[in-house]
C-alpha cells in the first residue's frame, strides 16, 4: 500500500504543470488560415484596450513556445479573446490552430503596447488602419466605451485578400450595433471600411493606395488628414506599417508613444 502511494506521489510530481495556464472557452475557425479563440482571464491581469501579451503552448522539448498576441477583447471583458493566423509549419501556430474548448494556453500576464489611447494627443477623429490579423488590437478598442467618449468619429479600415477573411471584423462590428449597451456609447460614431486586394468586393485595393489617391477620403466624404483633429493607429505587416507611416507623416502627423503622445502610433512588436 505504502509502495503504491509512493509510486502515485512520484507520478504526480512528474506530471508537467503549465505555467500561467488559462482554459480555452471558445474556438471559431473563419477560413483555413484564420481563427479566433477565447480563454479565461487571469484574475491579476489588468490591461489597456489595444495592448498585447505573450501567449503560447508547451513545446515538444518541454519549454514554452510563446509569441506576442494582441488582446482582441476590451479591457472590461471577463474573458480574453485572440485572433490568429494559421501557419502549417509555424512553431506555435501549427499547434495553436488545433486547440479545442477545455485545452490550456499559457498567458503571460504582462501587457504592453503602443496602440493605446494614452499614446495619442486628444483629437476628434480616429482612424484604425489594419491588415489581416492586425485587426486584433482594434477589435479591443472599438468595444471600449472610453474611445467614444474621446472621439466624435471612429473609422475602422481593414484590408484582406479575400472577402471571407473580413468576416471576423464584419461580425464584430455588427455585434456592436446589435448590443444595446454598446450601441448607446457608439451611436453613429463607428464607420467600418473593409477592402480586399484579390477578390471582388464593394471596396478594393491596398489601403496605402486608397490613402494616396484619395479614394478613402472620397468614399467616406472626409477631408484630408488634419494633424489638429485626426489621430491614426496602424497595425499590419512590417512593410505596410512603414508605407502608411510615410503617408501619415507626409500629411503632417507626428508619431507618438506612451511616454510622448502625438498624432499617430504604429505597433512595432505585433505584426499581423
Amino acid at each position: 500500500m505504502r509502495e503504491q502511494q509512493n509510486l502515485d506521489k512520484t507520478k504526480a510530481q512528474t506530471v508537467p504543470v503549465l505555467p500561467n495556464a488559462q482554459t480555452v472557452t471558445e474556438v471559431v475557425h473563419y477560413t483555413d488560415q484564420l481563427f479566433s479563440f477565447k480563454v479565461t482571464r487571469p484574475v491579476s491581469l489588468r490591461f489597456r484596450s489595444g495592448e498585447f501579451v505573450m501567449i503560447g503552448l508547451m513545446g515538444d522539448n518541454g519549454k514554452p513556445l510563446l509569441r506576442a498576441y494582441s488582446i482582441a477583447s476590451p479591457n472590461w471583458d471577463e474573458e480574453l479573446e485572440f485572433y490568429s493566423i494559421k501557419v502549417p509549419d509555424g512553431p506555435l501556430t501549427s499547434k495553436l490552430q488545433n486547440i479545442k474548448v477545455g485545452d490550456e494556453v499559457i498567458i503571460r500576464p504582462k501587457p504592453v503596447g503602443t496602440l493605446v489611447l494614452d499614446a495619442l494627443l486628444p483629437g476628434k477623429r480616429m482612424y484604425f488602419l489594419a491588415t489581416g490579423t492586425g485587426l486584433a488590437p482594434f477589435a479591443s478598442l472599438i468595444r471600449d466605451p472610453e474611445l467614444y467618449e474621446q472621439y466624435d468619429e471612429v473609422i475602422l479600415c481593414h484590408t484582406c485578400r479575400e472577402v471571407a477573411e473580413l468576416k471576423y471584423g464584419a461580425d464584430l462590428v455588427q455585434s456592436i450595433k446589435d448590443d444595446e449597451l454598446m450601441s448607446e456609447f457608439v451611436g453613429d460614431k463607428l464607420t467600418y471600411y473593409p477592402t480586399t486586394t484579390r477578390e471582388d468586393s464593394p471596396h478594393m485595393g491596398r489601403i496605402t493606395d486608397l490613402l494616396k489617391d484619395g479614394t478613402l477620403a472620397i468614399d467616406l466624404g472626409l477631408p484630408p488628414f488634419d494633424p489638429k483633429i485626426d489621430r491614426v493607429m496602424i497595425c499590419g505587416s512590417m512593410g505596410l506599417n512603414t508605407d502608411i507611416k510615410e503617408i501619415i507623416e507626409a500629411a503632417g502627423l507626428d508619431e507618438g508613444s506612451n511616454s510622448q503622445p502625438a498624432e499617430f502610433v504604429v505597433e512595432k512588436a505585433f505584426v499581423g
